[in-house]
């Protein structure tokens, strides 16, 4: 590896495929040093990445990437893939402002095939893109799909074997098996792939049967039918059967992720068969890095921090200071007197401050794994059974179970709590994680009750309210991370602040304290503005929508997508017979990775673009 000692010299990800395995050590040593520091410097996920190094070296040098189509599931696990297809020297922007994504991103590079934001897709993509390869003629490429075993647990992604099982294109999919999803996989699943993670008797054994015949002189033609009889009697020995195999797939593993040599002897079998192909890879997540390998889930998605706090082995995941802290810590307080309520988490323990509930009461804690759709309708059967539970979630995760909400809940009018977990802007994890559309689509939901608090004091209150004073679907929506800037806990639904103004300022949630902030900036300009807090925002409470009809002027600042509350605020403004001006202020599009503060800015949501928003439209 002379020539090719660091990325800037090679061309990428043609040069992979000359390079001997001793420069391939090498290669997936400096690697995992460079997302080591990267990550400590700009924050992002850190073990998923370093178990997937020699399969991500392995895939590109037996693949012809962009012309076989790589689908990684979920796309933390993709920064190798990244850095072998030309993106070294961006590689430092990673989650930052103009820089590349920490998912992958068909816009970013031909070499990512498909979005991989959210699990359990990567199967279903993959198999359309087989199929579009097979009716456009080309038998030459490969889709390939490389999903964790943790976003395994995902029904989509059930749908999809169903489906390409029975296919005769050309697909392959790859488990990258390391047990975990972000906690500790769980589930019959879990354990099903467990049990065949330790017995790669099975692959040997074929592949010493496959040598043995292919050394065998030719035989007639019954010898052969006996032998090749015998292969099949030899792996149900071992195994009897593996569910992909009964789905309709070749099954080939599992296979030393770690063995860069066994993984390509593998994947070039896996081409040379005339069918679907399931390979399972077995990895370590955290490798190579001792304090990721002893805690993986530690160390799954972390922030920017200095370099020895990661040696150390203590990445902060859930601080003190944090809006999921809070939530999980109050509902423990909550449980601690009312045995009815029971949390509920989709693999995202950690991610939603859980992991508190799960120490004191692990009888009425239940991780379903990445299965948002079931959490939701398994939290209406216990609702349906007299139990009260709580479903802690992303906001953007959420939309998968819609129908769940609908179909499952709100029509049977279970009461079901859910904790609505980054909701609004999340910063560096980018468009496919922003929280910005819960308030959208739950507001289309007949009898639906919401919540926004604006501090971790009317969060508290808001737990206890949405568990104890609503019926139905009752929702809590907050942020990501910490508060922003002091923001009074209220009492009621709303709070109207009146300075004797004529115009009106209505916000909701974390960046209330922005509006508030704005106020006083207004004020020394000599603009005189009263504020509306809402605090149950769904639905609007009528009194807050008379207390605005007074106004010559109102601005609506909202975290979320233009067509949320401050559409239906507007609405029943309108309905009401007001006809004063109503300008808003949200966000529209999707939103690209950044920090948090400069995407608040950009959307006109920091305390200083209100202040000019309001003075540009006050003639």
């Amino acid at each position: 590896m002379k020539k090719q000692k660091n990325f800037s010299e090679m061309d990428l990800p043609q040069d992979l495929k000359k390079l001997s395995y001793e420069d391939c050590t090498r290669l997936c040593a400096a690697i995992r040093k460079l997302l080591v520091s990267t990550v400590a410097q700009n924050g992002g996920h850190l073990a998923s990445n370093l178990g997937a190094v020699e399969l991500s070296l392995a895939i590109h040098r037996v693949f012809d990437s962009p012309n076989d189509k790589i689908v990684w599931d979920v796309g933390h696990q993709a920064y190798t893939h990244k850095l072998l297809t030309g993106r070294y020297k961006q590689f430092s922007t990673l989650r930052k402002e103009g820089g590349i994504s920490g998912f992958p991103s068909p816009s970013e590079s031909v070499h990512d095939a498909f979005t991989g934001g959210h699990s359990s897709n990567s199967i279903s993509a993959a198999y359309g893109m087989a199929e579009a390869m097979r009716l456009n003629g080309n038998k030459k490429n490969y889709a390939v799909a490389v999903i964790g075993d943790g976003a395994l647990t995902g029904g989509l992604a059930y749908e999809g074997l169903n489906n390409a099982g029975k296919s005769d294109c050309n697909l392959i999919i790859i488990l990258n098996h390391n047990d975990m999803s972000i906690s500790k996989n769980v589930g019959a699943l879990a354990k099903y792939l467990s049990n065949i993670r330790g017995k790669k008797e099975y692959l040997s054994t074929k592949k010493a049967v496959s040598s043995a015949l292919d050394k065998t002189p030719l035989i007639g033609k019954p010898l052969a039918s006996v032998l090749s009889g015998s292969k099949a009697a030899i792996k149900r020995l071992v195994y009897k059967s593996t569910m992909f195999e009964d789905l309709g797939f070749v099954y080939l593993g599992p296979v030393d992720g770690h063995n860069l040599c066994e993984i390509e002897e593998t994947l070039r079998l896996a081409k040379n068969i005339k069918a679907p192909v399931f390979v399972h890879v077995n990895t370590v997540k955290g490798k190579g890095f001792k304090p990721a390998e002893e805690n993986p889930g530690a160390f799954h998605g972390i922030a920017s921090q200095d370099m020895s706090s990661l040696e150390a082995g203590n990445p902060e995941i859930i601080t003190e200071d944090s809006f999921s802290a809070v939530f999980g810590k109050e509902l423990c307080a909550l449980a601690e007197k009312d045995e009815r309520i029971c949390a509920v988490t989709a693999a995202m323990k950690y991610g939603t401050g859980m992991q508190f509930f799960a120490s004191e009461f692990r009888d009425r804690f239940f991780d379903v794994g990445i299965a948002e759709e079931h959490a939701v309708t398994f939290s209406s059967g216990l609702a349906a059974s007299g139990k009260i539970p709580v479903f802690a979630v992303y906001s953007s995760f959420l939309q998968r179970a819609y129908d769940q909400l609908i179909h499952d809940t709100a029509i049977a009018g279970n009461h079901v709590v859910i904790g609505i977990d980054r909701a609004g802007v999340v910063g560096e994890d980018g468009e496919t994680h922003q929280g910005l559309f819960d308030v959208s689509f739950l507001r289309m939901i007949p009898n639906i009750t919401v919540y926004s608090p604006s501090c971790y004091d009317e969060l508290r209150r808001c737990l206890d309210a949405a568990i104890y004073d609503e019926k139905g679907l009752v929702c809590v929506r907050y942020p990501r991370g910490g508060e922003l800037l002091p923001c009074k806990a209220e009492e009621g639904n709303f709070a109207l602040s009146e300075n004797g103004g004529r115009i009106l300022l209505v916000s909701y949630g974390r960046i209330s304290g922005n509006m508030l902030s704005a106020v006083e900036k207004l004020a020394e300009n000599g603009v005189k503005c009263d504020t509306l807090k809402l605090i149950k925002i769904l639905p609007i409470d009528q009194n807050a929508l008379d207390s605005a009809m007074k106004y010559d002027k109102i601005f609506f600042f909202e975290e979320g997508a233009e067509s949320g509350l401050c559409d239906a605020f507007a609405s029943s403004l309108m309905k009401k017979g007001y006809r004063g001006s109503f300008i808003p202020r949200a966000i529209n599009g999707f939103v690209k990775h950044a920090d948090v503060l400069r995407i608040l800015e950009k959307y006109g949501l920091d305390s200083d673009s209100m202040v000019k928003t309001v003075l540009e439209n006050s003639d």
